[in-house]
């Protein structure tokens, strides 16, 4: 299968890592970078670069559109830019699935393709995400018909399993798990709104409140 993970300045790498490590160890799909322009891309950190290896002129259809989401503010760029936001209607136009992962549901429901839809995001962005017309969701998977959002960064690699499993089997899916040695067992049960304590969710909403402003 052709899936074609989207890159812009100031994305989130493991957004667009995750994913990409779970469909090539599939060994089933070709994975493509692709950019509004070939060349490297800067991460949201400011301390590394990806590379688009193909821009939106030389890939005009996929099966599996990914599109990773970014620190706040790095949103507006994509989410502004018609050429951008006119490749990715084309793509899920052709495409078997559109998926996002984190903030980039922000960028598909820029492009008009959430509206009215189930879907989800990073928590701090859920507002945004209901104000452009979604209905948010704190699911960590979402689907709705052949749109697949994704919670925050990490959860794209659930995301990327799930598709692997409806695409190729559950076999395939559970062997690309066992390959990456997938097993979170994090020091602290803090992941979630649903577990962290209510101090440190307004302490990490602050922070990204003063990363929006910006």
């Amino acid at each position: 299968m052709e899936v074609a993970i989207m890159l812009y300045d100031g994305i989130t790498a493991l957004d667009a890592i995750g994913p990409y490590e779970v469909f090539s160890a599939t060994m089933k799909c070709n994975v493509k970078f692709i950019g509004k322009k070939k060349g490297i891309v800067q991460l949201d950190s400011k301390m590394g670069y990806l590379h688009a290896d193909y821009s939106f002129s030389e890939m005009t259809s996929a099966d599996i559109l990914v599109v990773p989401g970014c620190s706040p503010r790095n949103y507006k760029t994509p989410m502004n830019d018609e050429e951008t936001l006119e490749w990715i209607r084309q793509i899920h136009g052709t495409a078997k699935w559109t998926t996002s992962v984190c903030n980039g549901s922000l960028i598909l429901s820029a492009a008009g393709l959430l509206n009215g839809a189930a879907a989800t995001c990073h928590w701090g962005s859920f507002d945004l995400l209901r104000s452009l017309g979604a209905i948010p969701t704190d699911e960590r998977v979402v689907r709705h018909g052949q749109i697949v959002t994704a919670a925050g960064v990490s959860s794209g690699i659930d995301m990327a399993l799930q598709l692997a499993a409806w695409e190729f089997g559950e076999d395939t899916s559970k062997a690309v798990q066992l390959i990456l040695e997938y097993d979170p067992q994090p020091p602290f049960d803090t992941g979630s709104l649903k577990k962290a304590p209510a101090p440190l969710i307004e302490r990490v909403r602050e922070v990204l409140q003063e990363l929006s402003k910006q």
